[in-house]
């Protein structure tokens, strides 16, 4: 009894919480149809919800952003609108930090989160899968001796959190796995296993 139990929540569970997201995520994109004047949203011309309208538009609206940013005089305004926000006290230092984040996380010449790593953490008895998320700049390159990579190690089950560090580049071991399989292994706390991992 117990054994089908179980077997019913491992259908159950990955399902439930898939279409929980997808329902969050399509909440959060259907705030994109308040840009819309009220006579021309879908509900009021069909006289009911459409599930999925909000992230078409918001799909459309990041690819026309893009799309507008791309060239000289997009890059520009682009321009103008940060040294505008560069202005304003609280909203510079909150802008400023996020627009540095998120582009080291989507450019595609960044390199954070390209390369998955095997770490000692918390202590030299064990070991944590980690991402590299570049390499120390600055005042702290030149006090450390040697080559330093800057690593990420997430907790579980939850990746979004977790703990920065730096560590010399002979002591991480570069896996080969991609990020998807390694956050994967992550987020099932290890039940999800990679293919193969290195044997140290």
């Amino acid at each position: 009894m117990r054994k089908y139990f179980i077997t019913g929540l491992l259908v159950w569970i990955p399902l439930i919480i898939t279409v929980w997201v997808l329902k969050l995520l399509n909440g959060w994109m259907d705030a994109s149809l308040l840009l819309i004047p009220k006579a021309y949203r879908p509900e009021t011309l069909l006289g009911f919800y459409v599930p999925g309208v909000g992230v078409i538009l918001t799909a459309a609206l990041l690819l026309v952003t893009g799309l507008l940013t791309a060239n000289l005089l997009g890059r520009r305004l682009v321009l103008l609108w940060e040294s505008l926000l560069a202005r304003i006290p609280v909203v510079k230092t909150i802008y400023g930090g996020v627009k540095q984040v998120s582009d080291t996380l989507f450019s595609s010449k960044g390199q954070a989160f390209r390369k998955a790593l095997l770490v000692r953490y918390p202590h030299q008895g064990s070991w944590a899968v980690a991402f590299q998320t570049g390499h120390p700049s600055g005042q702290i390159e030149d006090i450390l001796e040697g080559e330093h990579v800057s690593v990420f190690i997430p907790t579980t089950p939850n990746p979004t959190s977790g703990f920065f560090m730096i560590m010399p580049k002979k002591d991480v071991i570069e896996l080969d796995m991609s990020v998807e399989a390694a956050l994967k292994y992550i987020v099932s706390m290890g039940v999800v296993g990679p293919d193969k991992l290195p044997n140290h």
